[in-house]
């Protein structure tokens, strides 16, 4: 077989996957070191605290785009393998408060968790922390001081609410925010992706009649961006 013919059977993009993956845990890694890291600056110490929960703050996103990238590569056209089980959503809530808890420290947030020790929903847990995680990490970006998490029961579905007490989201984003999933375009970034991301992720959440889904506003309790994700 001629050098030519080796190569013309490469597939890139499962290259690409693999490399992502390797990032991907690199990454993980870098993490918990800057996080053991936080734990020996005295608190004192303003300024190296602040730089190390603004590394923390960009690793953590670059870690959650490099897994929207695996979730995409998994893909076929509108769908995302998913593993559903029973999932208790107050501890959902505690492994994404525990993911944040630097950003959220250094940047002196008050968030506000409300949920039901005992609900509980089938939900793929690992996409639906990722996505949690993500808005999450949004709102403490923009918001000033406080921020709501909360998760209950309406109509037969969970809803799963953000609010914060920024800006809110801007025009550019609740204009897009109903988009079809084949709308997204490179050209619209890191933002449209997550919100592609974030679609893809609850409307794989299905029953035979109903599909997940999302909204973004603004106003709500606090004032700010109010993010909604609603499963069946």
């Amino acid at each position: 077989m001629s050098i030519q013919n080796v190569e013309q059977t490469i597939d890139f993009s499962s290259v690409l996957a693999a490399a992502v993956h390797d990032m991907k845990n690199s990454l993980c890694l870098l993490i918990q070191s800057i996080e053991t890291l936080n734990e020996t600056v005295g608190v004192e110490n303003t300024e190296a605290r602040e730089q190390v929960a603004s590394v923390h703050y960009e690793a953590t996103r670059l870690n959650t785009s490099l897994m929207q990238i695996l979730s995409l590569y998994r893909t076929e056209l509108d769908t995302l393998p998913i593993t559903v089980d029973e999932c208790f959503v107050d501890e959902l809530f505690e492994d994404v408060m525990s993911s944040v808890r630097l950003y959220m420290e250094q940047k002196n947030l008050c968030v506000t968790v409300t949920v039901d020790s005992a609900l509980s929903w089938y939900l793929d847990k690992e996409l639906i922390f990722l996505l949690v995680n993500d808005v999450l990490i949004n709102a403490m970006r923009y918001g000033t001081s406080q921020i709501t998490l909360g998760g209950f029961i309406e109509n037969n579905r969970l809803v799963i609410r953000i609010e914060d007490d920024g800006p809110g989201y801007p025009e550019s984003m609740l204009s897009r925010s109903d988009e079809a999933l084949s709308t997204f375009h490179v050209s619209q970034g890191r933002t449209g992706l997550g919100l592609y991301f974030a679609r893809l992720i609850v409307r794989a959440h299905d029953t035979e009649t109903e599909k997940g889904t999302i909204s973004l506003t603004n106003g709500g309790a606090l004032g700010g961006s109010v993010f909604e994700m609603k499963l069946p």
